[in-house]
């Protein structure tokens, strides 16, 4: 329930504040005075849009701020979730939006996506306007009103059917991809399958090119390779025995170590030299050892030269076909394994198809079976709703008026396989027509309150909001637009912006957009009312003129009614609350 509206800077109101209690509030004002100023405030506090021209002029930024007591946890919770807190076991809701267009929105004083409100406040606070008079004569606004209507014995099995629906839509759509595009299925599973032969006929093994690239290096440059090992070797350990003085490095070496070792006992540090040489010789004779056989092992042969030429090209087709752009044979086997896994997908199609129809058919089954529940519930409630409005209506000064609920089997659609339509007769003797066609704006707005009254019990929110519900109504039915009202603020907290006295004499509470003129700037305020003030608004909403006295004795006559209906509401409520009362 909300407990309080502020607005500052939107329209003509400066700076208003309104605190609300539970039950009726009627909210009134001359024209232009910026009644709707309230119900746009609150649209703002919903998430609804917000246009950059309501700012007021001359300031920067507009501000509605909301403040709602008995929140449920679940919302509290989300407040919670992103930073925010209660206050006072309150919940702060507040919008501000810019003169640039920029807008901002706060859940228990924490900044939060403008969509979140529109999460958390739908459950708090409804509006209802003009606009959703004319949205009720959409077919499937008439639709939801019924199923709410209706409750778990549509909405339960509609749940299920909903999700059967999407389900059979999915698989649909899927059938449709697979046998549509089964051509080209066909060639990219036979480009596949080529590529995969290709490549099981070549076997290719990982790092297999790099391998034969160094292998086909050493082929090509056999001789050379043999030479130059041949040629080290000797260097390092000639094998001439004729010469007198050594030339290889080796018998340098050795002459070398056999000077130092003749003197090294009389110095240490020679001694250190004497060993690095030495160590030198067991190097070199080590490095030529290899040396010689390594030019031992350099094999000439063209025959396993032309062997791996040949294999390479075999690879090097491959990784230009399937490689990568660093082209080895390793990506080729990675596109194997990949073009494998997508080969065998392709030629499970088939049985993929079988799969999906097998399931289709029992889609269709089960949404056959949860159609015609939802139809059934829907007949049974659409008759129990109609017989409910009508005697709303006579209640509302329409004693002769129907609302017929039909319900018309089509096409199975994402809401069942239902068409619903209201159809209403103003009066005995004419046919009852579609909704949008048999009725007026004032008949409108008394259907769609007599649907209010009637859901309040199957789909209640704490707070809802009427902007000139009562549009086009006059005289007794106007009276009894203000009894029901007020008959559903025992229920929920009512919030009615209003221009008919009628209307606004059945309300708990009375608030006033008053508006002031400095004779340049227009202002607005909310002033809740005393009685005196009250008789007095009254009287002006009748007449035009705050002293008539004619209008003051009509406007104490009409509260004096409503009077009269609190004392009998209290008297009944008392009477439930008996321990003496029959249930």
């Amino acid at each position: 329930m909300l407990s309080e509206i502020r607005i500052t800077g939107l329209g003509v109101i400066e700076d208003a504040t309104l605190e609300l209690d539970p039950g009726f509030t009627a909210v009134t004002g001359e024209t232009g005075a910026g009644k709707t100023m309230v119900v746009t405030g609150v649209n703002m506090l919903l998430g609804g849009r917000a246009d950059s021209g309501l700012v007021r002029h001359g300031v920067r930024r507009a501000r509605v701020e909301g403040r709602a007591s008995g929140v449920p946890r679940s919302i509290v919770q989300q407040a919670e979730d992103r930073g925010g807190e209660l206050d006072d076991d309150e919940l702060l809701i507040a919008r501000e939006l810019s003169s640039e267009g920029r807008s901002r929105a706060f859940l228990g004083g924490a900044s939060v996506p403008v969509s979140v409100l529109a999460e958390v406040s739908g459950d708090l606070v409804a509006i209802h306007g003009q606009a959703d008079q004319w949205r009720l004569l959409q077919p499937a606004r008439q639709r939801e009103t019924l199923d709410t209507f209706a409750g778990k014995p549509v909405l339960v099995p509609l749940g299920e059917y909903a999700t059967a629906y999407k389900r059979h839509r999915e698989i649909e759509a899927e059938l449709t991809e697979l046998t549509t595009r089964e051509r080209d299925r066909l060639a990219e599973a036979d480009l596949l399958r080529f590529g995969l032969q290709e490549i099981a006929k070549a076997e290719p093994l990982p790092g297999e090119d790099v391998e034969l690239a160094a292998e086909e290096e050493r082929l090509a440059y056999a001789d050379g390779l043999r030479t130059a090992a041949t040629t080290a070797a000797d260097a390092l350990a000639s094998e001439d025995l004729e010469s007198t003085r050594p030339s290889d490095v080796l018998g340098l070496l050795s002459l070398a170590k056999q000077a130092l070792d003749a003197e090294r006992e009389h110095d240490a540090k020679l001694a250190e030299l004497a060993d690095r040489a030495s160590e030198l010789g067991y190097l070199a004779a080590d490095l030529a050892g290899e040396l010689s056989s390594y030019a031992a092992d350099v094999d000439t042969d063209p025959a396993r030269l032309a062997v791996v030429s040949e294999r390479r090209a075999l690879l090097t087709a491959l990784v230009r076909k399937h490689g990568a752009e660093e082209g080895t044979v390793d990506e080729v086997l990675e596109w194997a394994k990949r073009s494998a896994a997508r080969l065998a997908e392709l030629e499970g199609s088939d049985e993929r198809v079988e799969q999906l129809n097998a399931e289709l058919a029992e889609l269709r089954a089960q949404l056959k079976d949860l159609g015609d529940q939802v139809s059934t519930a829907r007949r049974e409630a659409a008759a129990r709703l109609g017989v409910a409005v009508s005697e709303e209506l006579s209640g509302l000064a329409m004693p002769h008026a129907t609302l017929t609920v039909e319900v018309h089997e089509t096409s199975p659609g994402p809401f069942g396989a239902d068409e619903i339509e209201f159809c209403f007769a103003a009066n005995p003797g004419s046919p009852a027509r579609p909704l949008q066609k048999a009725a007026s704006g004032g008949e409108l707005s008394r259907v769609m309150l007599a649907l209010e009254v009637i859901l309040s019990d199957t789909h209640p929110v704490p707070t809802l909001v009427f902007d000139e519900i009562d549009a086009g109504i006059g005289g007794r039915a106007a009276v009894e637009v203000g009894k029901r009202l007020a008959r559903l603020a025992e229920k929920a907290q009512v919030i009615v912006v209003t221009h008919l006295p009628q209307v606004a004499a059945f309300a708990d509470r009375h608030a006033v957009v008053l508006k002031s003129d400095d004779g340049s700037v227009t202002t607005s305020g909310l002033v809740a009312l005393d009685d005196d003030a009250r008789l007095k608004e009254l009287s002006r909403m009748m007449a035009g003129l705050e002293n008539s006295d004619a209008a003051q004795a009509h406007a104490e006559e009409l509260l004096a009614l409503a009077a009269q209906r609190h004392v009998k509401t209290k008297k009944k409520k008392s009477s439930e609350l008996s321990p003496g009362s029959k249930g």
